[in-house]
């Protein structure tokens, strides 16, 4: 037999971060050994609650442990959250019982550390939020780069458009914690980063495509579309036109089909100080001068995306 995929994920649950946690629960080749969750979307407490949630509803919670983590970034008294986007939940608002559960014991950095070590150079990173748990976890334990084949981040914004209240150049993931994706970017860590502009060029689903998920019938279809409610919102108000954006799924579906992707190795730093630019992913893109840190991804197969997407609520 094949053995499993282990994968640890990192996120904060987020309508678009619950559709991505679908798609790697019902894999059947993915081994989830823990999801490790940070503040970023909306607060630590609801975060845990809705990945707690997500669990249970795709019938895993007795084999996949949920771990809390930061509940501020690694230097900021605070966070921006994005409550407007998502809803006061994270989950749109749609009255889902996101209340009552409990998390494993301990903290997410330490889970991190403990899980690549019982598995060296078998596990696969996903971080789907702000980068603070990561950036704790190497902080307290450098050695782990090492036994860590591959990180796949949705966060960044190659391209300079940013997604944030805070400047026109950051994107979410990245602004809510700059230092913390500072340190995992600077660590030597096997990065696939999956920006903001793949997500708006190939993870934006038409009105259409949304209901075509829905019309699948399933107890999760109907879940994946109607918390996306907030979202579809936000999208029609910000950019003038009905769709339904999936930045975390785009990744997720990058770490779980390698070759749906083109990828680039650039250099890739964030800035952490301009009034206008805290929080934007700065690309090298001269070849002379570019020290190549990660990969970037240039391209996803919109097609085979929306067939993992489809594929994990049927």
């Amino acid at each position: 037999m094949t053995p499993p995929r282990r994968f640890i994920i990192d996120t904060d649950p987020g309508a678009d971060d619950a559709a991505a946690l679908i798609m790697a629960l019902r894999h059947p080749e993915i081994s989830i050994e823990a999801i490790t969750v940070v503040a970023g979307n909306v607060g630590l407490a609801q975060t845990t609650q809705n990945a707690l949630y997500l669990v249970e509803a795709c019938g895993k919670a007795d084999s996949v442990p949920v771990y809390a983590g930061e509940a501020k970034p690694l230097m900021a008294a605070s966070q921006e959250q994005a409550a407007d986007v998502h809803g006061g939940d994270g989950l749109g608002d749609i009255g889902l019982p996101l209340h009552g559960r409990t998390p494993a014991e301990g903290h997410a950095a330490d889970a991190i550390i403990r899980l690549v070590r019982a598995y060296p150079d078998q596990i696969t990173l996903v971080a789907l939020g702000p980068l603070t748990n990561i950036a704790l976890a190497l902080q307290q334990d450098p050695g782990i780069v090492r036994l860590i084949p591959r990180v796949v981040v949705m966060g960044g914004a190659p391209d300079g458009v940013g997604n944030t209240r805070q400047n026109p150049t950051a994107e979410y993931n990245i602004v809510a914690d700059p230092e913390a994706a500072d340190i995992v970017f600077r660590a030597g860590l096997p990065i696939e980063l999956v920006g903001w502009d793949m997500s708006v060029r190939h993870g934006l689903l038409t009105l259409d495509e949304i209901d075509a998920v829905r019309a699948l019938g399933t107890p999760l279809a109907h879940l994946l579309v109607d918390i996306q409610k907030s979202v579809m919102a936000y999208w029609l108000r910000d950019y003038g036109y009905p769709a339904v954006c999936f930045p975390d799924p785009l990744a997720m579906a990058v770490a779980l089909s390698p070759s749906i992707a083109t990828l680039q190795p650039m250099q890739v730093e964030v800035e952490l100080d301009g009034a206008l630019t805290r929080g934007m992913t700065v690309v090298e893109r001269r070849l002379n001068k570019a020290v190549p840190n990660m990969r970037v991804a240039t391209h996803i197969d919109r097609a085979w995306f929306i067939q993992l997407l489809r594929a994990a609520v049927r």
